[in-house]
C-alpha cells in the first residue's frame, strides 16, 4: 500500500464528486475523446479555477470540462482505468500529486521544452510527472496590539509555555496542517516534532475547529492571540466586505526566517496516463504556467505564483519578500503517515 493511502478514504462510492461546469452531466467513457475539449479532475474549488479555465477557452477555443471534489478523484481515476475520461488532475497539495505518481495514474511530460521543466526543483517532480501552479505560505496570524513586545518568530515557538491558552488552529488532521507537521519533522526529526506537537496541543485556546478563516476571525475577536493559517485566506477575506471586519487587528507573521523558512503548501497538476485528449491537456498545462494565467491566479486567488517573474497580488507585495522552505515535497510526503499517527498519538483534536 502506498504511504499516502491512509489519507484517501473512498467516500460513499464517490458521491461527493460532482460535475460543476455548465450543468453538463457526467461524461460517459465513450464520449471522453472529443475535439477541442479537455477533461479536468480537480481537488480545488470551482471558484478558484474557473476564471483561468475560461481565459484558456477564450484564447484557444478548447473547452474545459471540470469534475471537482474534495476527496476520491485519484481512486476514481484508478477505478475507471483505461476508460477514464480524465486528462488532467489538479490538486490543492503536492502530496496528492505524488500519490498519483505512486499509483501509476500519471505520466511524464516528455517535451523537454515544456515550461514546467524550468520551475525550481521543489516546485516540480524530478521525473516531470507533476508541476506546481501556485504556492500558499503557511503562516502565523497574531493580534499585534495584544502581543505588545512579545514576539513569535518560529513554528517551534507555538509550544513555549508563554503561549498557553493563546493559540488557535483548525484540526491537525487537515491536509494543510499534516503537510506542515511533516515538514517540521523533516527539519527537526520525529522526537522533537512529537514534543512540539504535544506542547502546541497544551497551548490551545479552544478545541481545534473550523477552517483557516475561522482562525483569523478568532484572533480578531480575542479568542486567541496567535493562529495558524494559509496566506491567501487573508487576502480573500480583506477583499470581501462582509469578512473584512474579521481581519481587524490581525497581522501576518512569516515564521522561521532565520533557519529553514516558511512552509509552503503547493497546488499543482499532473497529466493522466490514460488521457484521451492528451494534446489538449498539454496545451492547458502550458497555458496554466504562462505569464497570463499565473498573473490571473495570483490576482484572483491571492496565491504566490509558481512562475518566476510574475508579481503576486498587491497585498502580498506589501508583506514583502520572505524566506521559503524549499525542502523537496517528496521528502515531506514520506512523513505523512507518521504525521497522521502522531496527531492521534497526542490526541491533538481532543
Amino acid at each position: 500500500m502506498p504511504c499516502f493511502a491512509i489519507r484517501c478514504c473512498v467516500r460513499a462510492t464517490f458521491v461527493c464528486v460532482a460535475l460543476v461546469l455548465g450543468g453538463e452531466g457526467l461524461m460517459p467513457p465513450a464520449a471522453a475523446q472529443q475535439d477541442d475539449i479537455v477533461n479536468v479532475y480537480s481537488y480545488r474549488s470551482r471558484f478558484l479555477t474557473k476564471p483561468v479555465f475560461d481565459a484558456f477557452t477564450e484564447k484557444t477555443g478548447i473547452r474545459v470540462r471540470l469534475v471537482s471534489a474534495k476527496e476520491g478523484l485519484i481512486e476514481r481515476i484508478a477505478q475507471e482505468g483505461e476508460n477514464s475520461p480524465a486528462d488532467l488532475l489538479i490538486s490543492n497539495d503536492a502530496t496528492r500529486l505524488i500519490q498519483a505518481k505512486e499509483q501509476n495514474i500519471s505520466v511524464a511530460v516528455k517535451d523537454r521544452n515544456f515550461v514546467g521543466n524550468n520551475l525550481p526543483r521543489y516546485l516540480r517532480d524530478k521525473d516531470r510527472q507533476w508541476f506546481a501552479l501556485t504556492r500558499r505560505a503557511r503562516i502565523l496570524y497574531v493580534a499585534e496590539e495584544r502581543l505588545g513586545d512579545e514576539k513569535i518568530r518560529r513554528y517551534e515557538d507555538l509550544s513555549l509555555p508563554q503561549w498557553k491558552g493563546r493559540v488557535c488552529t483548525r484540526p491537525f488532521t487537515h491536509d494543510y496542517n499534516l503537510d506542515l507537521l511533516a515538514a517540521v519533522m523533516v527539519h527537526n526529526g520525529r522526537k522533537k516534532t512529537h514534543a512540539w506537537l504535544a506542547g502546541l496541543r497544551d497551548n490551545l485556546a479552544r478545541k481545534p475547529q473550523g477552517n483557516d478563516r475561522a482562525q483569523i476571525r478568532a484572533v480578531s475577536e480575542g479568542i486567541c492571540d496567535v493562529a495558524i493559517g494559509n496566506s491567501y485566506y487573508f487576502g480573500v477575506m480583506q477583499a470581501d466586505p462582509k469578512q473584512r471586519i474579521w481581519t481587524r487587528g490581525v497581522v501576518p507573521v512569516f515564521p522561521n526566517q532565520t533557519d529553514y523558512g516558511t512552509h509552503m503548501n503547493l497546488t499543482g497538476m499532473t497529466l493522466v496516463k490514460t488521457a484521451p485528449n492528451r494534446t489538449e491537456a498539454l496545451q492547458l498545462m502550458s497555458f496554466l504556467l504562462s505569464f497570463e494565467a499565473q498573473s490571473l491566479l495570483a490576482q484572483k486567488n491571492f496565491e504566490y505564483p509558481a512562475l518566476d517573474g510574475v508579481p503576486p497580488a498587491e497585498l502580498l507585495q506589501e508583506w514583502g519578500v520572505f524566506k521559503q522552505d524549499v525542502a523537496d515535497p517528496t521528502r515531506i510526503a514520506k512523513h505523512r503517515r507518521e504525521a497522521i499517527e502522531m496527531v492521534h498519538a497526542v490526541d491533538f483534536n481532543r
